[in-house]
C-alpha cells in the first residue's frame, strides 16, 4: 500500500537543484555549437553587420525574459510559458506552444548528438560517428533518469568549461587586436569596415535572415524558468537569472562576435566551413586551433544534448499533468524524475538520429525546417501571454515583485517586431521554407488543440447535465 509521501513522489518533481546549479544553468547552460560554429554562417551571410542580428536577438531575449520573469516569479511552474499561455490566451495556445517547444528540443537531441559523433569520429576514425552519437545520448539519458541533481551536476561543470573557453577566447582576441602577438598581426575592425564591401555588404534583409541562426543560438535562455521550479527557491532563482541575462548576452555573445568580425574577413571561404572560433584562432596562428575548438565544441554539444533531454522531458511532463499528453508521461519516480517523459523524448530524438543517417537527406532537412522559426513563435506567445497575464495576476491578488519595463508599450513593440521579422523571412527565398514549415506545423497542432478543447468542453457539459 502506498504511503501519502510515496504518492506525492509519484506526482511531483523533486527540488533537487542546488543554487549553484541554477546559477550556472542560467549563465551558460544552453550555449551549444551555435555560438562556436554556427555564428560563422551568420557572419558569412550578413557580413560584419551580423553583430546587429545578435544585438537585435539579444535585445529581444532580454525583453522576453523580463516578460517571462514577471509571470514566472509570480507563479513558478514547470510548464513555464506553455502554462501561462494556457491561462492567458486559451487551452489551445498552451497545448500548441508546449508541443512546438517539445518538438524543437527533441530535434536538438539528434543535432547535438550528430555533432558530437562527428568530433569523436575525427579523433577515433575506426568507430562510426553514429555509434558515438548513440552512446553519448544513452549516457546522458541515464544521468537524466538518475535524478535532477545528477543532471544539474553535469551541467554545472559543462557550463563552467564553456565559460572558461569563451572568456579565454575573448581575452586572447583583444590581446591580438591590441598587437600583443608579435609577428601575428590581425587586420582589426577599422580595416575590415573599409574593405570587402564595408559593414553592410549584403543589405539589411541579410541581417533579418541571419536572425534565424542567431535565434537558434539564444534558444533555451527561457529554460531556466523550467529548471528553477525544481529548486528550493523558484521565484528568487528566476528573478536572479532574469536580471543577469543582459550581461550574459553582452559578454558571451556580443563580445565574441565583435572579436570574430574584427579578426576574420566576413567573406573568408573557410569561415562557414570551419566555424568562427576555429578560423579566428587559425588567423591568430594559435597552435592546435582545430583540436582546441573541437574539444570545446564537444563539451558544448554534450551540454546542449543533456539540456535538450531535460527540457523536452519537463515540457511533455507538464503537458501530461494538464491532460494534453498521455497520462503516463506525468508519472515520476520515487526520486521525483519523470522517467517516462525522459525516455519518450529521447526515443523520438534517437529516431530522428536514425533518419539523419539512413533516410534520404531531404527527410531530415524537412524535419529541421519545421523547427526553424519556433524560437520566434515561442517569444511571440510569451509576449501575448504577458500582455493578458498582468491583469489576471492582479485580479488574483498576487504581488508582482518582478515587472516588465514600460508595460504595455515594450510588450507591444516586441509583438510587432516578431511579426515583422516573420514576414520578412517569409518573403526571403532562403528562409521561406523554414517559416512556412514551422507555421504549417503550428497550425496543425493548434487545430488539434482547438478540437481537443471543444471536446473537453462538450464532455464536461454532458457530465454537468447528468
Amino acid at each position: 500500500m502506498n504511503t501519502p509521501s510515496t504518492k506525492r513522489d509519484r506526482a511531483e518533481l523533486a527540488q533537487g537543484f542546488k543554487p549553484r546549479h541554477v546559477t550556472m544553468l542560467s549563465i551558460a547552460g544552453v550555449i551549444g555549437a551555435g555560438l562556436f560554429v554556427g555564428s560563422g554562417h551568420a557572419i558569412a551571410a550578413a557580413g560584419p553587420a551580423a553583430i546587429l542580428a545578435y544585438v537585435m536577438a539579444g535585445a529581444l531575449v532580454v525583453l522576453v525574459m523580463r516578460m517571462l520573469g514577471e509571470m514566472a516569479v509570480a507563479s513558478p511552474d514547470t510548464g513555464s510559458f506553455s502554462t501561462y499561455a494556457d491561462r492567458a490566451i486559451g487551452r489551445w495556445a498552451g497545448f500548441t506552444i508546449g508541443w512546438l517547444y517539445w518538438w524543437f528540443w527533441v530535434l536538438v537531441i539528434p543535432i547535438e548528438a550528430i555533432a558530437a559523433g562527428v568530433v569523436l569520429n575525427a579523433w577515433f576514425p575506426h568507430v562510426d560517428a553514429w555509434l558515438f552519437a548513440l552512446g553519448l545520448t544513452v549516457l546522458l539519458t541515464a544521468t537524466n533518469l538518475a535524478s535532477v541533481g545528477k543532471y544539474g551536476e553535469f551541467e554545472f561543470w559543462f557550463a563552467m568549461l564553456k565559460i572558461i573557453a569563451i572568456v579565454a577566447f575573448i581575452g586572447l582576441g583583444f590581446f591580438a587586436l591590441l598587437g600583443g602577438l608579435p609577428g601575428r598581426e590581425v587586420s582589426g575592425l577599422s580595416q575590415l569596415l573599409q574593405t570587402q564591401g564595408g559593414f553592410l555588404p549584403n543589405g539589411w534583409t541579410a541581417i533579418i535572415g541571419a536572425l534565424l541562426t542567431t535565434m537558434f543560438s539564444f534558444m533555451g535562455t527561457e529554460a531556466v524558468t523550467i529548471a528553477a521550479s525544481e529548486s528550493s527557491n523558484p521565484a528568487g532563482n528566476i528573478a536572479r537569472a532574469t536580471r543577469s541575462v543582459i550581461w550574459r548576452i553582452s559578454v558571451f555573445y556580443l563580445l565574441s562576435i565583435f572579436v570574430i568580425i574584427s579578426i576574420v574577413p566576413w567573406n573568408d571561404p573557410l569561415l562557414p566551413l570551419q566555424g568562427s572560433y576555429q578560423r579566428a584562432l587559425e588567423i591568430m596562428q594559435i597552435p592546435y586551433a582545430k583540436l582546441l575548438v573541437d574539444a570545446v565544441v564537444l563539451v558544448a554539444v554534450a551540454s546542449c544534448l543533456n539540456s535538450s533531454i531535460y527540457i523536452s522531458s519537463r515540457m511533455v511532463f507538464s503537458l501530461g499533468k494538464r491532460g494534453d499528453a498521455p497520462s503516463l508521461l506525468q508519472r515520476t519516480s520515487a526520486k521525483g524524475v519523470p522517467r517516462a517523459a525522459v525516455i519518450a523524448s529521447t526515443l523520438i530524438g534517437m529516431v530522428a538520429t536514425v533518419v539523419n543517417y539512413f533516410a534520404p537527406a531531404h527527410v531530415f532537412q524537412f524535419l529541421l525546417a519545421t523547427s526553424g522559426s519556433i524560437a520566434l513563435l515561442v517569444y511571440l506567445v510569451i509576449a501575448c501571454s504577458q500582455l493578458r497575464m498582468r491583469g489576471i495576476l492582479q485580479r488574483e491578488g498576487k504581488a508582482l515583485a518582478f515587472r516588465m519595463w514600460l508595460f504595455p508599450w515594450l510588450t507591444l513593440a516586441v509583438i510587432a517586431f516578431i511579426v515583422f521579422a516573420l514576414g520578412v523571412m517569409f518573403v526571403m527565398p532562403a528562409h521561406r521554407m523554414e517559416v512556412t514549415a514551422t507555421l504549417a506545423l503550428a497550425g496543425a497542432i493548434a487545430l488539434l488543440g482547438v478540437m481537443r478543447s471543444r471536446r473537453q468542453v462538450a464532455v464536461s457539459q454532458v457530465y454537468g447535465q447528468a
